[in-house]
């Protein structure tokens, strides 16, 4: 799970002397949320995000130019982008770009190689994208959310379990429990049944390990608190 096989590869971008002008249009009618700009190398110099540019445009509510006493036709995105801007590289883990977007409430995070040239983006919306895939939401199935101790073997246990009976999962995830460090959350997409329904593999597997929820056509059914 690299950003090398999320990251938007084809991004837009802007030169340091492309006008705010401009660069609001391209947001208007791309629905782009920040841009990388380069310069004529294709190195990354900065990012302009849509808050600058809004920053930067006169009130509608106001006549004429009052974007600092300067006229936006001479304005350019060198003029108003954060130069150095944290990046990270194709190899970087999506999980920790994650983190990163959360941490610091940033769009996107520009990607470029080792020589500094600009080769991708990855955004909120490429993290929800992986996260959509790795779940196997995409491919539907049932899911069941079980509770665990958060030590070695039960994971193992469960799944090997799910197995005895017959049943194939697509995916597995697994958190620990925000209400006790002690417990571990662990949430399987179900890929086959086996011989089962979802209701006889719910209270075969309750008989072994606490089942919390399962999910069945987007119908959410609780069982523990």
């Amino acid at each position: 799970m690299l950003v090398r096989d999320w990251m938007t590869k084809n991004v837009i971008t802007l030169g340091l002397k492309t006008t705010v002008v401009d660069a609001a249009e391209i947001m208007r009618t791309k629905k782009v949320r920040q841009f990388p700009v380069i310069d004529e190398n294709g190195s990354l110099v900065g990012i302009v995000s849509d808050r600058d540019i809004r920053d930067a445009m006169p009130s509608k509510y106001l006549p004429g130019d009052m974007a600092s006493g300067s006229s936006l036709n001479t304005l350019r995105a060198t003029d108003i982008m954060t130069s150095e801007p944290m990046t990270v590289s194709p190899n970087t883990p999506v999980d920790l770009v994650a983190s990163i977007l959360m941490r610091h409430k940033f769009g996107g995070l520009p990607v470029v190689d080792a020589a500094g040239r600009l080769v991708g983006i990855i955004t909120v919306a490429d993290v929800f994208r992986f996260l959509c895939s790795a779940s196997g939401v995409q491919r539907g199935g049932p899911q069941i959310g079980v509770r665990l101790e958060a030590k070695p073997g039960p994971l193992t246990e469960m799944l090997q379990f799910l197995r005895s009976e017959g049943v194939r999962f697509g995916s597995v995830f697994t958190s620990h429990d925000p209400a006790s460090p002690i417990y571990r959350n662990a949430y399987v997409r179900i890929a086959d049944l086996g011989e089962h329904s979802m209701d006889s593999l719910v209270a075969t597997l309750r008989s072994k390990f606490t089942v919390l929820f399962f999910v069945e056509e987007g119908r959410t059914t609780l069982l523990e608190s």
